[in-house]
């Protein structure tokens, strides 16, 4: 495979290929996996072809995918950078209620830490802004956090520019994790900020809304290919600020995804998809 690496606030070097943890859990991101077995080989497959940046959150499961990655790798590679998120809650399947309440975040972060097994989380995101909380009180409980040794960096997710803007203003932020891939390109513009301002852009869904455009076929025909792998190589060829992270539950799955780092799209064929909607 192909390695491309990334500086995540100027001290953590990872893959540009991550992993996303999400879909390790059950149904509806909810509960434990029907197979706890496959989750944890998917999870140790993932560091055998060269993953070094796992992105979870407590809320899913919840509590389940921070769990099964301590089981499954714990103690941990020392290249290996786990990020995770607080700030959202699950009362039920399918259901995701934003708290953006400081004592939330910290009993949170705690949370984490202990299910993970870390002294100190790599990447701390706040998951979602909350409508009923103040942005710089979230984020304030962050900045104590860091300070308090919990956290190393601090990354946002879910966030327009403006919110992006009051977070820098309060705290270095390394990463934005928003929705984006070749279909929805609504981050665009905080895509291209990232790569300015040296951030990570953690794409969420990255292989979602996949478009059934012929460019897409087309050069997966050329390539030998899949769509999936091709929508893959076209993120790593956006912006050196982005760092997919597709996630799956199953081994297969995530040996497709991780073979698209050796997809080298021709810069005509990047402009073709670029176009492609």
């Amino acid at each position: 495979m192909t390695v491309q690496t990334i500086d995540i606030g100027g001290d953590l070097t990872v893959n540009r290929s991550g992993f996303g943890a999400m879909r390790i859990t059950g149904r509806g991101i909810w509960a434990d996996p029907p197979d706890k077995d496959a989750a944890i080989a998917v999870l140790r497959r993932a560091i055998e072809l060269g993953v070094t940046f796992i992105d979870t959150a407590d809320s899913y499961g919840p509590a389940v995918s921070e769990t099964l990655i301590a089981d499954a790798l714990h103690p941990y590679p020392d290249e290996l950078v786990i990020a995770t998120k607080g700030g959202l809650e699950r009362p039920g399947p399918g259901v995701w209620e934003p708290n953006g309440r400081p004592e939330h975040l910290r009993e949170a972060c705690d949370g984490s830490l202990a299910r993970l097994q870390l002294d100190q989380i790599p990447l701390y995101q706040f998951h979602r802004p909350d409508p009923a909380v103040p942005l710089k009180e979230s984020i304030g409980a962050l900045v104590e956090l860091k300070d308090a040794g919990k956290i190393r960096h601090i990354g946002v997710c879910n966030v327009t520019e403006n919110e992006l803007d009051e977070a820098e203003a309060m705290t270095p932020i390394v990463s934005v994790q928003n929705r984006y891939n070749l279909a929805d390109r609504r981050s665009e513009s905080l895509v291209d900020r990232c790569e300015i301002a040296h951030q990570a852009f953690l794409p969420w869904a990255p292989i979602q809304d996949l478009p059934r455009s012929g460019a897409v076929q087309e050069i997966a025909k050329r390539h030998d290919a899949t769509p999936t792998q091709v929508v893959l190589a076209w993120l790593l060829a956006r912006s050196p600020a982005m760092l997919p992270i597709p996630g799956t539950g199953s081994v297969e799955h995530l040996e497709e995804n991780m073979a698209a780092a050796d997809l080298d799209l021709r810069g005509d064929e990047v402009e073709a998809l670029t176009k492609a909607r």
